[in-house]
């Protein structure tokens, strides 16, 4: 899909990749972008840069994302793209607190799963639609330093699977995407795991145009960062192998963790 002349919905565009994506698909020569955001004000800022609407909402409450659809219908009459791009972090595992998990679900799952609920309808009727998850590597991979956020965005892609091949044939089409590091709220310079991932860092801008790219070739898995898909591949060919690649990896990152902390 040419995003030309498309209108289109991003959440979590106030800031980092959401922001980004805006301001491509803006220049990209959308009809009209809606910015959503929990936080009012940023997506008020976004929106008044790119000439679109900004519209809040907590993707966490199904009636909210309910009630951004219905706005954004009619701010734009329909919805050629659906972008759900919100999404929250949490660091740990077994330790963190049931309300964590819960909250990474929400955000991370529910919200997909709502929005689904909400547009799929007007596109099966219009014939055509596109619906767009910003999941993580971390969602076909791993990501060591948080079990909530390693599970819900496996969730994540998991569910934009089960729409593409629900959907596919009806029109709609559906791509996940899945960054490394990107320069973003979300990497902690503090934290080993994070520093690991600043090998890979890319900006906001470059996941954008890497999703302009992949969305006019309508392809499923959108990797701005190419070594994924290698790394998925060595996942696939061989799961135990690359297990026990990952448990290293682990070990020497937490060793170095705890090289930080003595010193």
């Amino acid at each position: 899909m040419d995003v030309a002349g498309r209108n289109i919905v991003v959440t979590g565009g106030g800031n980092g990749i959401g922001a980004a994506l805006c301001r491509a698909f803006a220049k990209a020569g959308a009809a009209h972008v809606v910015v959503s955001d929990r936080d009012g004000d940023a997506a008020s800022q976004i929106a008044e840069e790119i000439g679109g609407t900004a519209i809040a909402c907590d993707v966490s409450e199904e009636s909210s994302v309910q009630q951004l659809v219905q706005d954004s219908l009619s701010v734009c009459g329909h919805i050629d793209v659906f972008f759900s791009n919100a999404g929250i972090t949490c660091k740990g595992g077994l330790e963190c607190a049931n309300e964590d998990w819960q909250r990474m679900w929400d955000v991370n799952v529910m919200s997909r799963l709502y929005a689904a609920r909400a547009v799929v309808p007007h596109m099966l009727e219009r014939g055509e639609g596109y619906l767009v998850h910003t999941a993580s590597a971390a969602g076909v991979l791993t990501e060591i330093g948080s079990a909530s956020y390693s599970v819900t965005k496996h969730a994540d892609v998991a569910m934009a699977e089960w729409l593409s091949v629900c959907y596919g044939r009806q029109g709609i089409r559906v791509s996940c995407v899945c960054p490394l590091g990107v320069q973003t709220g979300f990497l902690d310079n503090d934290d080993p795991i994070h520093r690991y991932l600043h090998l890979h860092v890319i900006t906001p801008d470059e996941v954008a145009d890497s999703v302009i790219t992949g969305m006019q070739e309508e392809q499923f898995l959108i990797l701005p960062h190419p070594e994924v898909a290698e790394y998925f591949s060595m996942k696939t060919d061989d799961h135990d192998r690359w297990i026990r690649g990952m448990q290293r990896l682990r070990q020497k990152l937490t060793r170095e963790q705890k090289k930080r902390e003595a010193a």
